[in-house]
């Protein structure tokens, strides 16, 4: 893989600094000895509005954020976005990068989020990828809480792809290009790699420290580099099998933690609904897709159960009745 693409500028990549942010931020309520800190990633490119909401209910003074504008996103959005971190001492800009949607320019930007983060320091323990569209369901307290009880969890969705999604298997039995701003519809066809078993799944996750570490210096990590490089689609199944075909794949939880807002929520108060009740039997910490269009009831739910715990769950039962499902 051509290493120029790991490379951050060092000017445009340095921290903001100011000395009142406007807002309020959450206090760190646990001591960071028994809390664990939270690193998080965040990839924008328009409605600062809606990115400036979620911002603000993630933000606390001991955590770390670094934010990426998509080198596409217009320039009176990228200045607003870079202003308006200028009041937030622990929030980090990295280098644009052009983001193909369906291509490889995803995972690198992540990739290199990880390894700027890692360099920031060493005071966090877990990565936590989001989009300027995604919205926390619990506090951050809350948040730190479960993953402090769960430390040394992964936490992503996987499935085995050749058996499960077999229709998605063209997405890397293909060889794709990435363009400027499209993939290229010349392809031919490959064999995968040797020994690999092929996951996929959704592009978010919670990763712990050891593994960004791994991701970002491990020599084998780069075999899977140069592979998904010229695949469709590598951000819902990149991760997945790098894990799932190494030795983190013992510490891997079968879920992402987020709630995923349909389309159809959007038209019809039963859909929303349902979803709401969705939202009561699970013990998720994000919701993705929030913006001025989400149902009023929905946001209701967001707002009264904010501060509530999470209903606990038996993570492990709940997988083992999902793998038989999967298998029945």
């Amino acid at each position: 893989m051509v290493c120029i693409l790991r490379i951050i500028s060092k000017f445009n990549c340095m921290p903001t600094y100011a000395t009142a942010p406007r807002t309020r931020p959450q206090p760190a309520e646990i001591s960071s000895s028994r809390q664990v800190r939270i690193a998080y990633f965040i990839m924008v490119h328009h409605k600062p509005n809606v990115f400036k909401a979620m911002f603000e209910k993630i933000y606390t003074r001991d955590q770390f954020y670094l934010i990426h504008i998509d080198r596409k996103a217009g320039a009176k959005f990228t200045e607003e976005i870079q202003l308006y971190l200028l009041q937030f001492p622990n929030a980090y800009l990295l280098e644009s990068m052009n983001i193909v949607p369906g291509g490889f320019s995803v995972i690198q930007a992540e990739l290199n989020a990880m390894e700027y983060l890692l360099n920031v320091s060493r005071e966090w323990d877990y990565f936590i990828n989001l989009s300027g569209e995604d919205y926390p369901l619990r506090s951050q307290s809350i948040i730190r809480q479960f993953l402090t009880a769960n430390k040394g969890r992964n936490y992503l969705f996987y499935y085995d792809q050749k058996f499960y999604r077999p229709d998605t298997m063209q997405r890397i039995h293909n060889h794709f290009t990435e363009l400027t701003h499209k993939i290229s519809s010349m392809i031919y066809k490959r064999e995968f790699m040797e020994g690999v078993t092929p996951y996929i799944g959704e592009k978010w996750f919670m990763l712990t420290r050891e593994t960004c570490t791994f991701l970002t210096n491990n020599k084998r990590v780069m075999d899977f580099e140069d592979y998904y490089l010229h695949t469709l689609l590598p951000a819902e199944s990149f991760f997945q099998t790098v894990l799932m075909n190494t030795e983190f794949k013992d510490i891997i939880v079968n879920d992402d933690k987020r709630a995923n807002i349909e389309r159809s929520c959007f038209r019809s108060s039963s859909h929303a609904g349902n979803f709401i009740q969705s939202l009561d039997t699970g013990n998720y910490l994000f919701i993705r897709k929030v913006n001025g269009k989400t149902d009023t009831g929905i946001l209701q739910y967001i707002s009264e159960h904010y501060n509530l715990p999470l209903p606990e769950i038996d993570e492990v039962e709940r997988e083992l009745k999902r793998d038989n499902q999967d298998n029945n």
